[in-house]
């Protein structure tokens, strides 16, 4: 019997933006990807006295809060839905995709021994983050129908595609967490600039008041923001709400493809640097 002894070179090539490649080279490292994001699950509420609760007591909260403000003082017209189920609503998705967004575009900084150690698809890194962001929507959603049972309001229909807009919820924030993650390994203002960021687009987005609310002329300008889309459609699903169209979501949905692919070929083309610039 003959042993070869000859050793086995791998070769890493760096290249940009989207390759068949790339996909396989993903796809093989599907377990790192799943053990990052369970243990981001894991550490997010480790030695914390309410644990897992913070993932209620924050959406809630600020729906108590918007519920004072906007429903009781400023009378903001909630499309004959009681207040607290109307903003509660769209916190859902909105908390989704702002904590997925915060936690993505620090990913690459945040992990930045791993980075500089050892070879794997840099993009697992952001994407374990929005996905580990699931877990908090899938508990906050069961307060939700507890809630809609307190108020005597049964879910539509329309529920099935619940799924359907929290996946959209969940690329829209991959697709800005991936631009954000990118830009903050070379500039750090922008771990800085993100909570300032998504607080301005929350209130940029109909979480406190309804798209009905916007002037005719201004909404197809304003369904350009892809949360419009994501937020109007949760409470057409769950509570029938009037006044959705299809249009919305297909404008907020052109908009999430072009900054995901864009967002994609950005971070595949200044990847090669990161392990040096971080």
């Amino acid at each position: 019997m003959i042993l070869s002894t000859s050793p086995q070179k791998l070769v890493i090539e760096a290249s940009n933006g989207w390759s068949r490649a790339w996909v396989k080279e993903l796809i093989r490292y599907r377990e790192l990807l799943y053990l990052l994001t369970w243990r981001d699950i894991k550490v997010r509420y480790k030695q914390t006295v309410f644990g897992a609760m913070w993932a209620v007591i924050q959406p809630l909260m600020t729906m108590v809060v918007f519920s004072l403000v906007f429903g009781k003082l400023a009378k903001v017209p909630s499309d004959g839905v009681p207040y607290p189920i109307f903003s509660f609503c769209a916190l859902l998705p909105w908390q989704l995709f702002a904590n997925a967004t915060q936690q993505s575009g620090n990913s690459l900084v945040a992990q930045s021994t791993l980075l500089t150690k050892v070879y794997f698809p840099r993009v697992i890194l952001p994407l374990s983050s929005v996905l580990a962001g699931c877990v908090d929507f899938a508990i906050s959603f069961l307060v939700l129908m507890a809630m809609m049972v307190y108020y005597g309001i049964a879910p539509t229909w329309n529920a099935i595609y619940v799924p359907l807009f929290a996946v959209f919820a969940v690329i829209t924030a991959l697709s800005v967490g991936l631009w954000l993650s990118a830009l903050n390994v070379k500039y750090r203002d922008v771990r800085y600039a993100i909570p300032f960021m998504t607080q301005f687009w929350m209130f940029a987005s109909p979480v406190a008041y309804s798209t009905n609310s916007v002037p005719e002329a201004w909404r197809v300008v304003y369904c350009l923001n892809p949360m419009v889309g994501v937020i109007e459609g949760f409470r057409w699903a769950l509570l029938g709400k009037p006044g959705f169209g299809l249009s919305t979501v297909l404008t907020s949905g052109c908009v999430v493809v072009g900054l995901l692919i864009l967002g994609l070929r950005y971070f595949r083309r200044t990847e090669r640097v990161f392990a040096d610039v971080v």
